[in-house]
């Protein structure tokens, strides 16, 4: 798939004409369509050879035709034309935390930066201090990107959510040649960052699967093409893929073993030596004979253990529980019966409510949760209180034509600096539910606005607790642990957001919000019905912290749902 190819072209353009200063509302158009193709489930070549490319939230006749030029010709002009003047590899810098176009733009004007290496040389220098709006929290702040930018660049970690399809693809492509196939690592246990990419394979002709790995259509190099393991270089990301093929009988042992986590290996091989057997990517051995490797069950089984999700397998505890029986029984993807966080055209969303309720009625949700942004956060545009007005209005007459899913009024609502919310008591009254959201001034008393936003009765969920982007920032400066506390006491239950970029709360942190009692709410924060698929990340993070579905508000119908406000 080129969508991401073609996004971040899109993304490029916006970035070089805020850059020279153009019409903000024409930036946002290339930043809206490039979110909508980078986020669209279908191929764009497979939508172009359909003359369906307008398919694609904001691709009218203009993008379609930059987008089909690039596809027959492997150029954009409006691409050339953006970039043109801006020296090679300067917005790259756009890349680190902190910089934004119209920064970049003064400290190149002003300064000539022209690459890293010359803006931590401005900042050394104290050059950058002396420029209109860079004071020292600001500086700090660039130089805290700097240094998270270095750092990913030496880990060569992609999000969870970019992996996946990418593995997808070389799955299905292989599946015909092969009998059994899945991914390993840390993409199995659905981590949030995923290194190299590693998928184990089940055939006879071990030769002839690496040769027809080698053949991918995504590929960019083949790194390496053996009897029994292949490695190539994909050009999505320029990931490298590893491929093994293993005999039948070695197969679950393999998988568990190129599973991992290292720790959770450990702890099993241990296990294992003291019962007098060895375990290994072969099998289990008591002695000479095998007595397990077929399967994983059997691998665990061979232990004295029931199969342990590979979500949970790293070293947290999950073997000691199911030495004693108290594994959690971990919430599933058909569980959720709903999504709590999703954004229409009411605000920076680009479907409207009914299509957005179509999509849900395709997933089999009984509910469906329209939560647009609050007008504080300008650049989302959210309804005033006489358009949420309208909107309502909307919604209960698109009800009346679907009996079998229900509508959700819901709102993120803005915690302001002060601690107090964006909408007046009787709108958030009128609302099923609402969902408090940090969105500005991420270093000001975070942790006591929050939670002063929770002792409003009106506000269920805190979204994205952190703040993090996983590509892009740390978070907020907000103490988790004093939220998680206001949490507990209030009633309010924490979000695990979906979206790939933020994956927020993560696991770490679902772990010790789960002690306290907290109820969890599930959304993916989609701004357009493409998104819904990374419910199944919000899923994966939830599992890794241990959830059951009775953790989950999402797994109740909408009429029982233990919400706050149902409650009290």
């Amino acid at each position: 798939m080129k969508n991401r190819e073609i996004a971040d072209l899109f993304d490029t353009i916006a970035d070089a004409l805020e850059f020279k200063g153009e019409n903000i509302f024409r930036v946002n158009t290339y930043r809206k369509v490039a979110r909508s193709i980078r986020e669209f489930p279908e191929d764009v070549e497979k939508l172009a050879a359909e003359n369906r490319l307008p398919d694609i939230p904001g691709v009218g006749k203009g993008i379609e035709k930059h987008i089909l030029e690039y596809l027959t010709t492997g150029r954009m002009t409006n691409y050339d034309e953006a970039v043109a003047g801006i020296p090679p590899h300067l917005l790259e810098l756009l890349n680190i935390p902190g910089m934004g176009p119209k920064t970049l733009s003064l400290v190149h004007k002003k300064l000539g930066v022209q690459t890293l290496q010359d803006l931590e040389q401005a900042i050394s220098s104290g050059k950058l201090l002396g420029l209109f709006g860079m004071g020292d929290k600001k500086i700090a702040s660039i130089a805290k990107g700097i240094a998270l930018f270095r750092e990913k660049e030496g880990t060569r970690r992609i999000s969870l959510g970019e992996a996946i399809p990418i593995v997808g693809e070389v799955m299905e492509f292989l599946k015909p040649s092969v009998k059994n196939i899945s991914p390993c690592g840390s993409l199995r246990r659905m981590k949030e960052t995923i290194g190299d990419i590693d998928i184990l394979c089940c055939g006879e002709d071990g030769p002839g699967i690496i040769k027809k790995f080698g053949s991918f259509p995504g590929t960019e190099q083949v790194l390496e093409q053996g009897e029994t393991k292949g490695s190539i270089i994909v050009r999505e990301r320029h990931l490298q893929v590893d491929l093994r093929v293993v005999g039948r009988n070695s197969y679950g042992a393999a998988l568990q073993y190129f599973t991992g986590s290292k720790d959770h290996n450990v702890k099993l091989r241990g296990m294992a030596k003291e019962s007098g057997l060895k375990i290994n990517e072969y099998g289990v051995f008591s002695g000479e004979k095998s007595i397990a490797g077929e399967d994983e069950e059997g691998v665990y089984r061979a232990m004295g253990l029931p199969w342990i999700a590979p979500e949970l397998r790293e070293d947290r505890g999950e073997i000691e529980a199911a030495l004693k029986g108290t594994l959690p029984r971990l919430l599933e993807n058909r569980d959720v019966r709903g999504d709590l966080h999703v954004h229409s055209n009411y605000s920076d969303g680009v479907d409207t409510i009914e299509a957005i309720v179509l999509a849900a009625r395709k997933y089999n949700y009984s509910f469906i949760g329209i939560s647009d942004h609050s007008p504080s956060l300008r650049v989302a545009r959210g309804p005033g209180v006489a358009q949420l007005r309208k909107k309502h209005q909307e919604i209960d007459e698109i009800q009346k034509k679907y009996n079998d899913i229900t509508i959700l009024k819901g709102a993120e609502v803005d915690i302001l600096a002060d601690g107090t919310v964006d909408y007046p008591q009787d709108i958030l009254a009128s609302l099923d539910y609402a969902i408090g959201a940090i969105h500005q001034s991420f270093s000001k008393n975070v942790t006591e606005r929050m939670i002063r936003a929770m002792e409003n009765p009106y506000i269920d969920i805190i979204a994205h607790p952190t703040g993090r982007l996983i590509s892009q920032r740390k978070g907020y400066d907000v103490d988790i642990e004093e939220v998680m506390n206001a949490a507990s006491h209030y009633g309010v239950a924490l979000e695990i957001n979906g979206y790939f970029d933020r994956l927020d709360l993560n696991d770490v942190n679902i772990l010790k919000a789960r002690k306290k009692g907290i109820m969890f709410a599930l959304g993916t924060d989609s701004h357009n019905t493409g998104m819904f698929r990374y419910m199944q990340l919000a899923v994966a993070t939830a599992r890794r912290g241990w959830l059951e579905k009775k953790q989950v508000l999402n797994c109740y119908n909408w009429q029982r749902m233990p919400l706050r406000r149902r409650k009290n």
